[in-house]
């Protein structure tokens, strides 16, 4: 194998954990715009904004793991297949969270509902990172997967 292509195969644990960054980042602003308000200040267009952007770029991520990734990584890595199930399971948790965030956003929900909200999201979000971390990277290092990071990863 070239030096070349031993780049690009490593590039697929390295475009994980920049997404997680991003991700992880994306979550910091949009924490940051809700305390930006005042207790009895309905969602400002800014919250509205990052929040959707922030939930639209988690699931986008999610959906591409879920569609190319994960199988990607089933049948190179049987072995894998609870962890992979397992990370299913987490997104469906993570989807179920952001539509609840997203529609306390919709109706202007008190500032206080929609931190808690952001805490849950964030928590899991959290946990479900360091996991696949924990559980792939060392797997992305070594996949050889022909395909668009953003298609994979989600376009953040």
């Amino acid at each position: 194998m070239g030096e070349g292509e031993q780049t690009r195969l490593v590039a697929w644990s390295q475009e994980m954990r920049a997404v997680h960054e991003r991700l992880r980042e994306a979550l910091r602003v949009t924490r940051q715009s809700l305390a930006g308000g005042t207790p009895a200040e309905p969602a400002t267009r800014d919250l509205l904004l990052f929040c959707h952007g922030f939930c639209a770029a988690l699931t986008a991520h999610h959906e591409g793991e879920d569609r190319e990734l994960f199988p990607a990584i089933a049948r190179h890595h049987p072995e894998l297949r609870e962890t992979l199930h397992q990370l299913r399971q987490d997104h469906s948790m993570i989807g179920h969270l952001l539509a609840g965030l997203s529609a306390a956003v919709t109706r202007d929900a008190p500032p206080e509902e929609l931190g808690r909200h952001l805490e849950g999201v964030a928590a899991i979000m959290e946990s479900h990172f360091r996991y696949e971390e924990r559980r792939l990277l060392t797997v992305l290092e070594t996949l050889a997967l022909d395909a668009d990071p953003a298609d994979v990863l989600g376009p953040l």
